[in-house]
């Protein structure tokens, strides 16, 4: 992956890639350069044969993404503010539609549309000093880039509606205890974790982890009927592989497999 991005760092090879949003001075605030950069970089991604994980995070010790560029937004029109959120959709659906896993390794504060990205990732992995929330409604705004959606999904409703409504910003271990973490890790080991994290998954069948990331995807707009069907034929369509071939003859002969995503 050959790009060079102003507002972002991108490994540029291997089957594990860091992302980072490197806007530290302005605690990675999303503008709209920020949000095309974004959309770029993963619908790029999502083209490489070799890619088994991405770990998305931000620059700096202080912010995950600490949320939109406020002295930017604060002059739209609405016209202009709804080009801006259909940026911020394009920019979520690339992140959230990219075929291998995405971890969201949330470094510090994750507030707004930083929070809406992280919602993006399959996963949240969060440092103890991690502040998440949506304080939108203290702006006069509402979250613009899915998060009515995307936070209800993982925390139920009535979780959304609270932290929605009032603006709360959580800790780390409450935004674990409700579920829209998966774990909390010292500031440290953060990093570490979720990469070797992104290890195990990137040892694993990259056919299978990619139809299973789609399945769940999918399934969570379909009624269960449909959603199951869908599972089947993903589960039969993978017996055309060889990577199942190889994953169950490795088991038999009790030696580890070696996938080649085909």
């Amino acid at each position: 992956m050959a790009e060079s991005y102003k507002t972002l760092l991108v490994d540029a090879a291997g089957p594990v890639r860091m992302v980072l949003v490197n806007r530290p001075a302005v605690l990675n605030a999303l503008d709209s350069h920020v949000l095309q950069e974004l959309g770029h970089c993963f619908r790029a991604l999502a083209t490489d044969p070799d890619l088994r994980c991405v770990i998305l995070s931000g620059a700096g010790e202080k912010a995950f993404v600490a949320g939109a560029d406020i002295a930017a937004m604060s002059k739209l029109t609405p016209w202009q503010a709804r080009a801006f959120a259909a940026a911020g959709h394009e920019t979520a659906a690339a992140i959230e539609s990219l075929p291998v896993p995405v971890i969201a390794a949330v470094n510090g504060f994750a507030l707004g549309g930083g929070l809406e990205l992280a919602l993006c990732a399959d996963f949240i992995y969060a440092s103890a000093k991690a502040k998440l929330g949506f304080p939108e409604v203290g702006l006069g705004v509402i979250p613009g880039f899915g998060g009515t959606h995307r936070l209800a999904t993982r925390v139920g409703i009535g979780r959304a509606r609270e932290m929605i409504y009032t603006g709360r910003v959580i800790t780390a271990a409450e935004a674990a205890a409700w579920g829209l973490a998966n774990a909390v890790t010292e500031p440290e080991s953060l990093l570490t974790t979720v990469q070797a994290l992104a290890a195990t998954i990137a040892s694993k069948s990259p056919l299978g982890v990619a139809e299973a990331k789609r399945a769940m995807r999918i399934s969570q707009g379909l009624p269960l009927e449909r959603a199951l069907v869908m599972e089947q034929e993903l589960f039969a369509g993978l017996f055309a592989t060889e990577d199942q071939k190889e994953g169950m003859a490795a088991f038999l002969e009790k030696r580890a497999p070696s996938f080649r995503g085909r």
